[in-house]
């Protein structure tokens, strides 16, 4: 599935006041990272958000948020909102969410 232009503004959007986020193509997508750390991300017509462990039930809790499961099977901490059902106050706190948790982790080391 190709990636949705709308969706990754609006991802840009909703970030744009954090520093430190860069971008990178991943998974078919593209994702923002936070020192390197995944943050969240569009794949397709997904919107795509690292919440953590800590937070996944939470997240879980929001409108129209599911199971991450690009494996057939669910990946623990990840969650993904359908385009439709992305409104902004549920986007505005899984962002939080997820760069609450990548704030926590240490920072990797650039490859190259």
């Amino acid at each position: 599935m190709p990636l949705d232009p709308g969706l990754l503004e609006l991802m840009r959007d909703d970030l744009a006041d954090a520093p430190g986020i860069t971008e990178k193509r991943m998974f078919g997508g593209v994702c923002f990272l936070l020192d390197g750390n995944m943050v969240c991300g569009v794949s397709g017509e997904a919107l795509i958000y690292r919440v953590g462990k800590p937070s996944y039930v939470e997240a879980l809790a929001l409108p129209s948020v599911r199971p991450l499961t690009f494996t057939g099977r669910p990946m623990g901490g990840m969650v993904e909102v359908a385009p439709d059902a992305a409104e902004d106050a549920p986007r505005a706190r899984l962002s939080a969410l997820a760069l609450a948790h990548a704030r926590g982790l240490p920072p990797k080391a650039a490859k190259g």
